[in-house]
């Protein structure tokens, strides 16, 4: 079970979107495994996608068909990455592009592909396509729920977040969802996320909004460091309740800043419910020079397996903190400037062991579920946080199985 995981709040229907999942096997019998979105005419869309040069057939075609028109339908299967697929994954996710095209009444190029799960087995597609008019026929404005769970690979939970909030006296909605567990560290977005709003947003300023929220959210999480094939975020705003907030105003403040909430929620739940997880962590480094040394000592904390495994243990073995810090890369560090905390309990200052420090103070630390680590460099006013999770003998053990 994820840390700290409350359970799937209500996902409030977006209007001008429909969720349809069914079960077509195309990984195991009866799971959830094939999710179709539907978006109302006019709707927008933006998308950022994973880094990797080895990035899947879906990812390829989706940035190729988004790129030239806004789309009707995104397809989404899980069991299956079609990644390492060569040219037969591409050919693969264009024909069931043209299974949804042909089934809903639109060009393929309408169509976005995204698939998650073994990387380099061929994608089957008979089975895939099979399950379509099944997904169809689920079609629903409160498909949410469903959704988040048909998207799952060895996730533990479904991930969803969803804001109301008001502007120019309207309602405007935000719902999201989400999925990863292992494989994240996404560099742009996550596993698979899908977030809509029903304001009217423009394509260019909504792809600004998203990299935003991104940078805030999805960009600011790692399980294990690694960078996956099919990573792939899309924002969509169907324009449904005629809400439009312009670019720099108030009432866009509001938007976005709901937006970014929703996605740094869902972010979050993605490493609360890491491969094997026990542990939630925040990374906080603050006066650092600017952003990008704060993520740099942030993230070299967040993926030293050493740390990690401390964690795990429960054990306050502050050397392993020190020792990350120091070789993240910071140059002219002043040693003595730097403070390190567990919470409120410092266990770092002077370039050594705080003077005040007792084991049994961080060991009430580390027995907690939840821990931030605070980093303050002393040296400029940027700061960054960046939030991981532990590693446990259950993240060897599902990566060795994964395939079995």
């Amino acid at each position: 079970m994820a840390v700290g995981y409350q359970g799937l709040p209500k996902l409030h229907p977006v209007g001008g979107v429909r969720l349809g999942t069914t079960a077509a096997g195309i990984k195991k019998p009866g799971r959830p495994d094939l999710v179709l979105i539907e978006l109302a005419r006019g709707a927008t869309a933006s998308a950022v996608f994973t880094r990797n040069a080895f990035c899947a057939a879906p990812v390829i075609l989706a940035r190729e068909h988004l790129s030239a028109r806004e789309p009707s339908y995104l397809l989404v299967n899980t069991g299956n990455a079609n990644a390492g697929t060569g040219r037969q994954g591409l050919v693969d996710a264009q024909t069931c592009c043209e299974a949804v095209a042909s089934r809903g009444g639109c060009e393929a190029a309408d169509v976005l592909p995204f698939s998650t799960g073994v990387i380099g087995e061929p994608l089957p597609v008979a089975t895939l396509t099979q399950g379509i008019p099944a997904a169809f026929s689920a079609l629903v404005a409160e498909g949410w729920a469903n959704a988040a769970d048909g998207i799952l690979t060895t996730d533990t939970v479904p991930k969803g977040s969803s804001r109301q909030v008001e502007i120019g006296g309207r309602p405007v909605t935000i719902t999201g969802i989400s999925k990863g567990a292992g494989m994240i560290r996404p560099d742009m977005a996550t596993m698979l996320a899908f977030i809509a709003t029903d304001a009217v947003v423009e394509r260019d300023v909504l792809d600004g909004l998203l990299k935003r929220a991104a940078g805030l959210s999805f960009n600011r999480i790692s399980v294990d460091g690694d960078t996956s094939t099919n990573d792939a975020c899309v924002l969509m705003a169907t324009g449904a309740s005629g809400v439009k907030p312009e670019p720099g105003s108030d009432d866009f403040e509001t938007l976005e800043t709901a937006v970014t909430a929703v996605c740094r929620e869902l972010a979050q739940l993605i490493v609360r419910d890491g491969e094997g997880a026990t542990k939630f962590i925040a990374i906080k480094v603050v006066k650092g020079r600017d952003q990008k040394e704060c993520t740099d000592v942030a993230y070299t904390i967040a993926h030293s397996p050493l740390v990690k495994t401390a964690f795990f243990a429960s054990d306050p073995n502050w050397g392993r903190i020190l020792a990350a810090v120091g070789r993240a890369g910071v140059p002219d560090l002043n040693l003595q400037a730097v403070t390190i905390h567990l919470n409120e309990v410092c266990i770092v200052s002077d370039g050594g062991r705080a003077a005040d420090y007792e084991e049994a103070r961080g060991q009430l630390v580390m027995d907690q579920e939840e821990i931030t680590i605070r980093v303050d460099l002393s040296r400029g006013s940027a700061e960054a946080t960046v939030w991981t999770c532990d590693f446990s003998y259950d993240y060897v053990r599902i990566n060795a199985e994964y395939r079995t």
